[in-house]
């Protein structure tokens, strides 16, 4: 909690969640340790030049969302991020790794290393379980269709191809 205000201090959104622009601002805030607009667009400004208004209203909704705090400091506020870069870094990390590769941190260690992970550790090829049951086509992954890795299509090709040559020959003896 927040001294004084009641007030969580972890954000209520995931960093994932930020917008690209939201997500500089808290570049240029998090090595300041906290700031201004002014003090935020101008340290943008070398990589990417904003409109003071533009800044301004990023600041709010990251304010609004919970990720930084602001207090009013003469006409202006000063904002100040509600978790550090690491914290952000920790936190994006661990739903990239419970998201995208089923809480194997292995598999991510895989992917980064350019190494395909074990199928049990793959959730884009491991097969929904409506996709059990058909025995065909492609399998339904997060209600889209997503297409069969070229082996398993093919093996299957070639296996529907030796059944379907066999009926051929049963039928003509």
């Amino acid at each position: 909690m927040n001294a004084g205000n009641g007030k969580a201090s972890s954000p209520r959104r995931s960093v994932l969640d930020l917008a690209p622009l939201e997500l500089d601002c808290m570049n240029t805030l998090w090595p300041m340790g906290e700031g201004t607009v002014r003090e935020i667009r101008d340290g943008l400004a070398a990589r990417r030049s904003r409109a003071y208004t533009t800044i301004m209203t990023i600041m709010d909704r990251l304010a609004r969302k919970g990720v930084v705090e602001r207090r009013k400091a003469g006409r202006a506020y000063v904002y100040k991020p509600n978790l550090t870069a690491e914290e952000a870094r920790a936190q994006a990390l661990g739903q990239v790794v419970e998201n995208f590769f089923g809480g194997s941190k292995e598999a991510l260690v895989a992917q980064l290393n350019g190494q395909l992970p074990p199928a049990r550790l793959d959730p884009i090829y491991a097969p929904a379980p409506k996709a059990r049951a058909a025995a065909a086509g492609a399998t339904t992954h997060s209600g889209g269709s997503v297409a069969r890795p070229a082996a398993t299509a093919q093996g299957t090709s070639a296996k529907n191809d030796a059944d379907t040559a066999e009926r051929i020959d049963d039928t003509l003896l």
